[in-house]
């Protein structure tokens, strides 16, 4: 372990590391049906971990100028994430480029990445990192069952990360990286399989009208429309039509 990486990791005095907390994670994961699921328990393991901001990513190329391209699922400020693809920074950042290199976690801090970069990209990144309290943190480089390569970040002004804490993230972030890929799936079945008479009733109700209305502007009895719409939110995973129109809507599946 290198002497950047000793200084950059705290004390297990300071740890936040619980295993029923992890294990409770884990189970919350194991629930989620929705990529906002997903979120939602991210936020909740920031809070705990006493970070302010995560994302989740696909592994950016080599030749990538944007962050946000291969964003999943981030609560980072959106002014953050405009100037960082602004300025280019993802570039030459020495974090992914050693993300891409390595399978391990990286545990940075701001000033010390700094070091690695050039005067001008250096003094961009600390300014902009520093004014979102964005100071310190870890990537883990995960993978899923289709050997896709991603990464899971949390960074804040908390305290840094304990050895405990870091080893818990990283097996965090493995499986939520790997959950996300089964959500993605799961979404590309339900758009193989709901027929386009359920997709037109999705559509419909989503403009408002009535299974009444629905029937008479296809020319189907009110029965048969229900019989679509339930069908529908059955293969969407949902419990009742409006929820089956909101995830439709998520997947691009109908407008």
């Amino acid at each position: 372990m290198g002497d950047d990486l000793r200084d950059s990791i705290a004390t297990e005095e300071q740890s936040r590391f619980s295993a029923a907390a992890v294990e409770g994670f884990l189970k919350e994961l194991t629930l989620s049906r929705t990529q906002f699921d997903v979120f939602r328990l991210m936020k909740r393991v920031t809070e705990h971990y006493e970070a302010r901001h995560f994302m989740v990513l696909n592994m950016p190329p080599a030749d990538s100028r944007m962050l946000s391209a291969s964003s999943v699922i981030t609560n980072w400020p959106a002014e953050v994430l405009n100037e960082y693809d602004q300025y280019e920074l993802l570039a030459t950042s020495p974090i992914f480029q050693r993300l891409r290199a390595v399978s391990i976690p990286q545990i940075f801090d701001v000033n010390l990445a700094a070091r690695e970069r050039d005067s001008k990209s250096a003094e961009l990144a600390r300014s902009l990192f520093t004014r979102f309290h964005m100071l310190r943190g870890a990537c883990f480089p995960v993978t899923d069952a289709a050997g896709n390569r991603g990464i899971v970040t949390w960074c804040g002004d908390m305290e840094a990360f304990t050895l405990m804490e870091v080893m818990a993230l990283h097996f965090l972030a493995a499986h939520i990286f790997n959950r996300l890929a089964e959500i993605r799936d799961m979404d590309a079945r339900v758009v193989e399989t709901l027929t386009d008479r359920e997709l037109a009733c999705l559509n419909w109700t989503a403009a408002g009208k009535t299974s009444i209305e629905i029937s008479e502007i296809m020319g189907l009895s009110e029965h048969t429309i229900n019989h679509y719409l339930n069908r529908a939110t059955r293969k969407l995973d949902t419990v009742n039509r409006t929820q089956a129109v909101a995830k439709a809507l998520r997947l691009g599946l109908i407008k």
